[in-house]
């Protein structure tokens, strides 16, 4: 006989089953509640009811007791990510009416009844749960079930009149751990940091130990700090407090230090609290590089270090500092006590782009041409910030098509012509021409449409090139079998004329691959050190560009023959620092020169 309930614990969802109402358990459970097809309607209970489709688990998940549910459904159950909930069987009957009541700000232009109704079919809902659409892939409403037809659990169909009711408000739609994507091990680090302390205090008593209170993170711009700590604000029951750098700074004398005394003080007295600083690289540069204009930012940083780890306990707070300048913070910040744990948001991989695609793809029409998986792995360098771009601007070449229908004068739009948009392939290839990855956009060189097939010629350096970058990128199991390492150093001599600059591009070209273009000349500095530190950001944004082509032209000027040239000091550390960054402490992983 099947059980008539089972208690599993929540976990988060896979990306793509968010806001369809899906929970996915193993197969074994499904049978001890006496499921027999995939798409079956349980009631879901944490401190509530709510009600979800019930898909299997996928292979790698099985037998573990666990739930996977988003964020959605974790607040209509009222539950956790590691809480316990129950799921039984129920009954459930088809939506007559659905009314809904706006919980963010209702664009009446991009949504209506019957959109709402198309976005929201085959989804289980109850009255007072919570349901979220997305227009385009990037905007989104939350709307609250404020009541249904027949009542009880209700399936929403084609066929179910679905009525708006109020305005909503002007706030972001919430936010939950699956909305980010590529930065599981990160999300996971700051959670073990923030939610246990929070929730479980007496864990840290009884091993005599303080919990960690500070976590910084730091990360090119766009790779999702500011995200993460919205998300963990939504997540947890702590109150939050955000506070941005240069909100701090006053004129008056004094004024700065006490508008920080008093949002410490406001986290205290609404303790627990999460204080996010954001952009703290504003609020708390390093003193001895202050000059004496600059006594307002020398008491604030003061004053900061005074309140993480003053005289004064400071209860449970956690603070999250965030910024993209790690260096250019105060030393004293930076130790356990006060930051306890630093976190590198970096640029995703592969996988991470991915995920982040996955995300921002959700509430688009895609063609069933399009390839995530081909997107991904073309868009080396991007961060979440640059993907998001990228599917707007697709969706928008999309829309492009759609202009010679509409009828600018009556300002309307055929119906049949919206339904039928979608999102091809060819518009993503477009977008792609159009967005720079962020994390190189300095450097950054637009690679010219030139392959191996417009060069006439040279066959044996294209196999050479294609040996040394295509080859270890796509078959490197071949290289780990064979236990030897690709050569990550090219040097192309010649006449000129000959096709050498025209021969790195075609390679970048053909291997898919970040291309960075920089003349010698143009790193040498007058300023002892500038030419130094130059060669070492042109390395550390190939590093984080990976896979790349850092292609130096007229090197012979950037790297002349040591010891030739008297009194010329600036060449040859310049040339000492280029063999260190080629050959180093640190690996030049995934880059070519």
């Amino acid at each position: 006989m099947p059980e008539t309930a089972v208690q599993l614990k929540v976990v988060e969802a896979n990306p793509r089953d968010v806001g369809r109402g899906i929970a996915r358990i193993d197969p074994e459970v499904m049978e001890k509640l006496g499921i027999s097809d995939a798409g079956e309607i349980v009631s879901l209970k944490g401190k509530r009811e709510t009600v979800v489709k019930i898909m299997p688990t996928f292979p790698e998940l099985r037998g573990r007791g666990i739930v996977q549910v988003d964020g959605i459904i974790r607040e209509n159950a009222q539950a956790g990510i590691t809480e316990q909930v129950k799921l039984a069987m129920t009954t459930i009957t088809e939506a007559e009416k659905v009314t809904l009541s706006p919980l963010t700000l209702l664009d009446r232009t991009t949504t209506d009844a019957a959109y709402l109704s198309r976005q929201l079919t085959a989804i289980p809902v109850v009255a007072g749960d919570r349901v979220q659409t997305t227009f385009l892939g990037s905007k989104k409403q939350d709307f609250r079930v404020q009541d249904t037809r027949p009542a009880g659990a209700v399936m929403i169909t084609p066929r179910t009149t679905i009525a708006i009711t109020g305005e909503g408000k002007a706030v972001e739609a919430r936010l939950t751990y699956e909305d980010i994507g590529g930065l599981g091990n990160q999300t996971q680090r700051i959670r073990e940091m923030i939610e246990l302390p929070l929730r479980f205090p007496d864990i840290f008593a009884r091993l005599g130990v303080e919990p960690p209170k500070g976590v910084l993170l730091h990360g090119p711009p766009g790779c999702g700090k500011t995200l993460i700590a919205k998300v963990i604000a939504n997540e947890t029951d702590a109150t939050f407090l955000q506070l941005s750098g240069p909100e701090i700074i006053h004129k008056f004398y004094g004024e700065s230090e006490a508008h920080l005394r008093s949002v410490f003080e406001k986290a205290k007295n609404s303790a627990p609290a999460i204080l996010f600083l954001d952009e703290l690289d504003a609020i708390a540069p390093k003193r001895e590089g202050l000059g004496e204009e600059k006594q307002v930012e020398r008491r604030v940083v003061a004053q900061l270090l005074a309140l993480m780890d003053g005289l004064e306990e400071r209860g449970q707070i956690i603070i999250i500092g965030a910024t993209n300048l790690p260096d250019m913070l105060d030393p004293a910040l930076r130790r356990p006590g006060r930051f306890d744990r630093e976190i590198v948001i970096s640029i995703p991989d592969k996988n991470g782009r991915r995920e982040i695609l996955m995300i921002h793809t959700r509430g688009i029409p895609l063609a069933d041409d399009v390839d995530l998986e081909r997107l991904a792995f073309l868009t080396h360098g991007f961060v979440g910030a640059d993907l998001a771009a990228l599917a707007r601007e697709a969706a928008m070449h999309a829309i492009r098509r759609l202009m010679p229908n509409i009828d600018f004068e009556r300002k309307v739009v055929p119906e049949k012509d919206i339904l039928a948009l979608e999102v091809c392939m060819d518009d993503f290839l477009n977008a792609l021409r159009e967005i720079e990855p962020s994390a190189i956009r300095e450097f950054f060189t637009e690679i010219p449409e030139i392959d191996f097939a417009d060069i006439g010629g040279l066959g044996e350096v294209k196999q050479i090139l294609k040996e040394t970058v295509k080859d270890p990128l796509y078959h490197p199991d071949i290289y780990t079998r064979a236990n030897t390492r690709p050569a990550k150093g090219i040097l192309l001599t010649g006449e000129p004329g000959t096709g050498k600059t025209l021969m790195a591009k075609a390679i970048a070209k053909e291997a898919e691959v970040n291309f960075i273009a920089v003349s010698g000349p143009e790193l040498l500095s007058k300023y002892i050190g500038e030419s130094e530190r130059s060669i070492r950001e042109v390395f550390k944004k190939a590093r984080l560009a990976a896979p790349c082509i850092l292609f130096f032209d007229e090197i012979e000027t950037l790297i002349p023959q040591r010891g030739k040239m008297a009194g010329e000091q600036v060449t040859e550390r310049v040339v000492a620092q280029f063999l260190t960054e080629m050959d180093g402490i640190e690996e030049l992983k995934g880059c070519w020169c």
